[in-house]
């Protein structure tokens, strides 16, 4: 029976995981090898061994409502998008509120997970750690690995010939903090995701010149949509999913381009996507303007570098460049994981909804925050961690571990033969994949069944945003607070803005005052007009007219 649970990381995912197996009556004991909680959202002022945490001007792509933990919602005051320093205070008073803080073991390196070597009769693990140079080893029942993606910078120098003869500097994203010190140069950043986007608007300001090469081109959103209202809860919707389903996926395309170029033509700008790639969106506000400006310029692949310039595919060579930043990604690895685990584990392929290896015959090891979606990781993640520990304890089924491999051997053979594509590699949709895990929970929401008993809440979460709270309304993990939460999460979204007291304007007739006043008098003229131009009408004109005499009618 699983009771010790080893949490490797405590970042988003890890402090959720902890939290679910709190929640399971699981005893959680998590290893972070940093001195605080938080992963990225834990700012230090320089990398050190590989840690990695966001720069100091990043603002989150999903809004608070879309991307917290599902019964803990932000406070109402809080900004729909925030900074660092707001994010990094919500998940203080979540750590405090449902005190995670003494299950952490800080400054503690996680050197092996190995497994037992009755492992196939109990699915211990054995791990062995390092704090502060004392080791220790420990045995578990269960282990959650919350490393995430963002583990060692990927840095492909290989493919930019005459790199190493560069003589400006040379950075990855992960060393980027802030914009002092590139004051009055001409930097290139090569990548156009969200952090390259971010860092070319932020460098703008101080630099000479900005230069953004991208390989594939992206389409540019902004944080906020129609009416101003936060992007993700217009779109995120389960009745647009279930539009999407039926739609051909040609007509998808020519809608998500139409929709893409309303707000301005991306190829005007040089960022259209290249044909044949990926769809790949980049949130940014302020990207469309910098490159109107000039203060951005967007170039194409890097062919070359020189010692103090860079070559183009298109022919074109911009000079004098004095720094270099590369926006290109991250690997994720498992170090301590022994072979042939550590590899099979880095297949995403291999990992059974994206959380258990394939391999093991025993399902003691779940992989949280290996994902990347649509909308919130945060969320996606916080329902890994609900799956992964009602497993552990047997609460919910998986298939065998011989069936698993089959299906996945199957899949690769078909994918490398070019019958079917790589949905690993890409985001999986938002709406789909928590729906997945929630009904291997049992807690995805019954919308016909809310329909027929709490019509305004099957209202809300049919047709408006799906919020991570929909995922508590009902089956193991139910919050009491989940449905005032959907029904006042506009109220939550609106508050931070009601920062001024606006008059209020004198209000006009309404519709329905409309409708009573001019309804009648419109109603009965369009009547008279159809009546006398209607052929029963001429016909009764004709008969009366023959039977009266003429002498009258010369009268009249």
């Amino acid at each position: 029976m699983v009771r010790r649970v080893a949490v490797v990381g405590a970042g988003v995912s890890g402090l959720s995981s902890i939290k679910c197996c709190l929640d399971e009556g699981l005893e959680p004991t998590c290893f972070e090898r940093r001195d605080d909680f938080g992963g990225l959202w834990k700012i230090t002022d320089a990398s050190k061994d590989g840690m990695t945490t966001v720069y100091r001007s990043l603002v989150t792509n999903v809004c608070k409502e879309m991307s917290c933990y599902s019964d803990f919602p932000f406070q109402e005051d809080y900004p729909n998008f925030m900074n660092q320093r707001k994010f990094w205070d919500y998940l203080q008073e979540f750590v405090k509120h449902f005190d995670l803080l003494k299950y952490i073991q800080f400054k503690t390196t996680v050197l092996s997970i190995t497994k037992c070597p009755d492992f196939n009769e109990t699915g211990q693990w054995d791990i062995v750690t390092d704090t502060q140079g004392k080791q220790d080893r420990a045995v578990f029942d269960a282990v959650m690995i919350c490393t995430g993606h963002f583990l060692s910078p990927h840095l492909p120098l290989e493919s930019f010939p005459g790199i190493h003869k560069f003589k400006g500097q040379v950075l990855h994203s992960q060393e980027y903090r802030i914009p002092e010190g590139f004051q009055d140069k001409r930097i290139l950043v090569i990548g156009l995701g969200n952090t390259g986007g971010d860092i070319a608007v932020e460098l703008s300001r101080t630099a000479s010149q900005v230069f953004l090469s991208t390989r594939c081109g992206s389409w540019v959103i902004s944080r906020s949509s129609d009416g101003g209202y936060p992007y993700n809860m217009m779109y995120t919707r389960r009745y647009l999913r279930l539009v999407a389903q039926v739609l051909p996926s040609c007509v998808q395309e020519w809608i998500q381009k139409r929709q893409m170029n309303q707000r301005f033509n991306h190829e005007n700008y040089g960022l259209s996507i290249t044909k044949g790639e990926k769809l790949k969106r980049v949130v940014n506000d302020e990207l469309l303007t910098c490159i109107l400006c000039g203060m951005v310029t967007l170039k194409g692949s890097v062919e070359a570098f020189t010692e103090t310039s860079v070559l183009f595919e298109d022919g074109t060579v911009e000079e004098n460049i004095d720094a270099v930043i590369f926006t290109t990604g991250y690997t994720f690895s498992f170090p301590f994981l022994e072979e042939p685990l550590r590899s099979l584990c880095a297949k995403k392929l291999y990992l059974y909804k994206k959380v258990f290896p394939s391999n093991l015959e025993r399902s003691t090891l779940a992989i949280i925050g290996l994902i990347q979606l649509t909308g919130s990781i945060l969320a996606g993640t916080e329902l890994q961690a609900r799956w992964a520990t009602r497993v552990f304890k047997g609460l919910c089924k998986i298939p065998p571990s011989s069936k698993l491999m089959a299906e996945a051997r199957e899949k690769e053979m078909l994918i490398e033969r070019g019958v079917m594509k790589d949905t690993s590699k890409g985001k999986m949709d938002f709406i789909s994949y928590l729906d997945e895990l929630a009904t291997c929970i049992g807690s995805k929401p019954n919308v016909p069944f809310l329909f027929f008993t709490d019509f305004r809440l099957a209202w809300e979460v049919f047709f408006g945003p799906c919020t991570p709270y929909q995922y508590r309304l009902m089956g193991p993990g139910k919050w009491a607070g989940a449905r005032n939460a959907i029904l006042t999460q506009w109220d939550r979204t609106l508050k931070p803005l009601k920062t001024r007291t606006v008059p209020s304007p004198s209000k006009p007739a309404s519709v329905s005052c409309y409708l009573k006043v001019w309804g009648p008098p419109v109603l009965l003229a369009s009547l008279l007009l159809l009546w006398r131009a209607s052929p029963v009408l001429k016909f009764v004109q004709d008969k009366v007219q023959a039977r009266i005499p003429p002498n009258l009618v010369k009268i009249w």
